[in-house]
């Protein structure tokens, strides 16, 4: 992959002299490096948060209407600190993170590589409108690299849920124990329960955190050349994470119910397809019930991909200039 650095303007003996930008090489190690390296931070500085999401969205799985009501953040968070100790916030963090490094890095890799692929459609290639050709590349190259990814790591996704769904009684007590115990009592396809509704979901999520992101970040920087790429990553990074989480948050908050079916020997709750889950949820807990957790989630979602992303263009900036050396 090719990256441009960004056109500045230098000063030699007081004339302004357009300084042209210089294409560094940025291999496929060094992608999946920085990829990978992107999404474990983020996820890392945004754990708490993510674990607060998390049990919030499970709350109507097992819990009364009454009970629902009560909830808050504040509450929650209070409950964990004094029950289960402040490092219960990062409870599932390893298995996060030992998911988010391969996923992170197939996620990118792959999404650069798509891009490439879909550049080379007749349909696409040459087309008058690029503005609108480019929409449609980012777009469709996410979705496909968010389905890889997620497709690739799901096992591991499966036992973050689990891990972070844990109060105060431990059922699995670890990644292993967890593999081996979803294996024992449900089967191999167990470890991929819930997958059809988290393919639903990432496929869009990605897509459109990719296309919003590529379409401000180059509006952005044809209006604001001079703009630090920091800046620019993280600003665009966390709009483009608001964009796809509120988009798709009623997905994922039904593929993180369907993850935990049959959890810690627990009966099924939801023994029908996607939209019986879905008109379930309405008819128990409303509508409100579907964006049950948004709060903490757009909370984490700023800082989150607002990190990732910055982290993937600084690293893949420090990286070419490594390899050029």
């Amino acid at each position: 992959m090719q990256t441009e650095a960004r056109v500045g303007v230098a000063v030699d003996g007081g004339v302004r002299k357009l300084v042209q930008p210089q294409k560094k090489q940025v291999g496929t190690v060094s992608q999946l490096l920085a990829g990978g390296v992107a999404g474990a931070l983020s996820k890392t500085c945004t754990a708490p948060l993510a674990r607060l999401t998390i049990l919030f969205q499970i709350q109507g799985m097992h819990s009364n209407v009454a009970t629902l009501r009560k909830a808050s953040m504040w509450n929650e968070a209070s409950r964990i600190i004094h029950e289960e100790g402040f490092r219960a916030f990062w409870k599932g963090n390893l298995v996060t993170i030992a998911h988010r490094l391969p996923y992170s890095s197939v996620n990118f890799y792959s999404y650069e590589h798509y891009k490439k692929l879909l550049k080379m459609v007749p349909g696409l290639k040459g087309h008058r409108d690029k503005a609108s050709s480019d929409l449609c590349v980012h777009f469709v190259g996410g979705g496909l690299a968010g389905i890889t990814a997620a497709t690739s790591t799901y096992p591991l996704d499966l036992v973050r849920t689990r891990l972070a769904a844990q109060t105060n009684v431990i059922y699995y007590r670890g990644i292993w124990h967890a593999l081996q115990t979803i294996v024992k009592e449900e089967g191999v396809l167990g470890l991929y329960k819930g997958l059809g509704t988290t393919l639903l979901t990432v496929g869009p999520s990605i897509a459109i955190s990719f296309s919003v992101y590529e379409t401000l970040r180059s509006f952005w920087q044809s209006h604001r050349s001079d703009d630090s790429t920091v800046v620019v990553s993280l600003a665009c990074g966390s709009l483009s994470g608001i964009a796809s989480s509120t988009t798709t948050f009623p997905l994922d908050l039904v593929r993180r119910r369907k993850q935990l079916e049959g959890a810690c020997g627990r009966a099924r709750v939801y023994n029908m397809g996607l939209f019986g889950v879905f008109r379930q949820i309405i008819r128990t807990e409303g509508v409100r019930g579907l964006y049950r957790g948004i709060l903490p989630e757009y909370y984490k979602v700023v800082p989150g991909v607002g990190i990732c992303f910055m982290t993937y263009e600084t690293l893949k900036m420090l990286l070419a200039d490594i390899c050029s050396a």
